[in-house]
């Protein structure tokens, strides 16, 4: 249970270094649109911070952990990272106004999104994982 806390306090340490560096890379360039920057803040805290909190209450509840448990989380992990990387690429080409070949931006948009997916993955095997492990109610 440990584990679940220490990823949620590290991903609440992303979330805020996330928001402060949309705050003041888009002061520094004079920046006043809208830019993926803004979104790191709420994906870290969402699915990071919020996501191991709620893992560390339904692991006290049902002690769902098991063998496979840290290589669902590795995948997890790499996905949430993955997309939070792609969303500050794109963020500071837009901010700073980087002209970006189709070919680039394609290339970020497509990691973005294999970034999602492994995030979609984790999620459905925690879940699997999870459901396992609650007794049947008996109805």
């Amino acid at each position: 249970m440990k584990r679940y806390m220490n990823h949620a306090l590290l991903y609440a340490v992303f979330a805020m270094a996330g928001g402060v560096f949309y705050r003041e890379f888009t002061r520094f360039y004079g920046f006043t649109a809208k830019t993926t920057l803004s979104v790191i803040h709420t994906h870290y805290f969402l699915l990071g911070m919020v996501f191991f909190l709620l893992l560390l209450l339904l692991e006290k509840s049902f002690s769902f952990t098991g063998a496979k448990t840290g290589r669902v989380l590795a995948v997890y992990h790499a996905g949430l990272n993955l997309t939070g990387v792609m969303l500050a690429v794109r963020g500071v080409a837009q901010a700073s106004g980087l002209t970006l070949s189709s070919g680039v931006s394609a290339a970020i948009s497509g990691m973005a999104g294999i970034g999602h997916i492994l995030l979609g993955a984790g999620i459905v095997l925690l879940l699997l994982q999870i459901r396992r492990s609650i007794p049947e109610a008996g109805f």
